[in-house]
């Protein structure tokens, strides 16, 4: 194996500790990502390990060290989307410039910029730039809902869009909940926090709260979208796999002028009664290859959440694929043996005859009252 070391200087001590992470956590993942080692002294670093992998370390370091002087954060979550940024570009030393990959796309809003951690992250926000409808489906913890409210956000920041509508279809996750004390937005606001979650972490709190009473920015059940025409409005239908059908059909077609609609969902956790279709699954097939729509479709290796998720999704992707690949028994129906036929002339009447009373012989037991 080729092995090389690399010596990197940052010239300011101060982001360079915030580049290395508390107890040196950032080089730690960059050490278990890219299979190299990674020592720090001061404000210099030395990775050490195959030729290409070095290279990759240092093109993470060095774009997150250009982050941390636009002053903007960089913890292990953006580590880890420069390491596959990094990954996804190739290596240099086989560059072809046919086959240059440019960096993630990035989100711009007011509070701070929201860049893809992952090639179908990328993706999705490229569709989302271009197509007025676009489906993102996948497993939990891929940046779906995320990400589509960072870019109704940055639509409604410039003016793009009037007003922000969210929906999700209030479905119990597997639970009966039974009665929920308050008035409509208290029994609804539980389906509907991590929206809220996503707003507060993309918008300053205070706006948040202003759009939510002028409405502009408006969180609803998917039950009161029927009948509505959506204008200069960005929509986000989020749970998707928990829509029937119909209620699929009828957001569809609330579609109105100068709209973008997002539909998210991850069809492995439905919570529909058993036998129902999932309106998710039905319009990603349906719609396939209609102008207009765009698809992003993530997978359990675009999981941005903790490292584990992503070992998690994978079992379980695995565990559906070979049930699926099991063959179904046949079941026949049980052999049962013809009944004896007997013949009319050797029936049994002894029962019948033991029925029957005998209406030949005086009752004995009634007095007789004539006398």
């Amino acid at each position: 194996m080729d092995t090389t070391q690399v010596v990197l200087a940052f010239d300011d001590n101060r982001l360079a500790t915030q580049l290395f992470g508390n107890y040196g956590r950032n080089l730690a993942l960059l050490e278990r990502k890219l299979a190299v080692k990674a020592e720090s002294r001061g404000n210099h670093v030395t990775l050490e390990g195959p030729r290409e992998a070095c290279e990759q370390a240092r093109r993470v370091l060095e774009h997150l060290y250009e982050q941390l002087k636009r002053g903007r954060e960089v913890g292990p979550g953006e580590v880890e989307g420069a390491i596959r940024e990094a990954v996804s570009q190739g290596s240099l030393f086989n560059f072809d410039p046919a086959e240059e990959k440019q960096s993630f796309d990035e989100i711009q809003l007011r509070r701070r910029p929201v860049r893809a951690r992952t090639l179908a992250q990328d993706a999705y926000i490229r569709a989302l730039k271009r197509h007025t409808l676009v489906f993102g489906s996948g497993p939990a913890g891929t940046g779906k809902t995320w990400l589509a409210v960072a870019y109704c956000v940055h639509l409604l920041e410039r003016r793009m869009v009037d007003r922000i509508i969210l929906t999700r279809p209030a479905v119990e996750a597997g639970e009966r909940l039974g009665f929920l004390p308050g008035d409509m937005k208290e029994k609804v606001d539980p389906y509907l926090r991590p929206i809220y979650d996503a707003l507060y972490d993309l918008m300053d709190r205070a706006f948040v709260e202003r759009a939510l009473v002028s409405g502009e920015i408006e969180i609803a059940p998917l039950a009161f979208m029927r009948g509505r025409t959506l204008s200069n409005a960005a929509v986000i239908l989020d749970e998707a796999q928990n829509a029937t059908s119909m209620q699929m059909k009828m957001f569809l077609t609330r579609l109105g002028e100068n709209s973008h609609m997002i539909v998210t969902g991850d069809p492995s956790q439905t919570d529909l009664p058993n036998g129902m279709t999932s309106g998710l699954a039905e319009a990603v097939r349906l719609l396939d290859g209609v102008e207009g729509v765009g698809f992003a479709h993530f997978k359990a290796q675009d999981v941005v959440r903790h490292e584990l998720v992503q070992r998690i999704v994978a079992a379980y992707e695995e565990h559906d694929a070979t049930q699926a690949r099991r063959p179904v028994p046949r079941r026949f129906p049980a052999r049962t043996e013809p009944e004896p036929r007997e013949d009319a002339a050797s029936a049994d009447t002894t029962t019948v005859e033991a029925v029957l009373p005998d209406f030949s012989a005086p009752d004995v037991s009634t007095p007789d009252l004539g006398r």
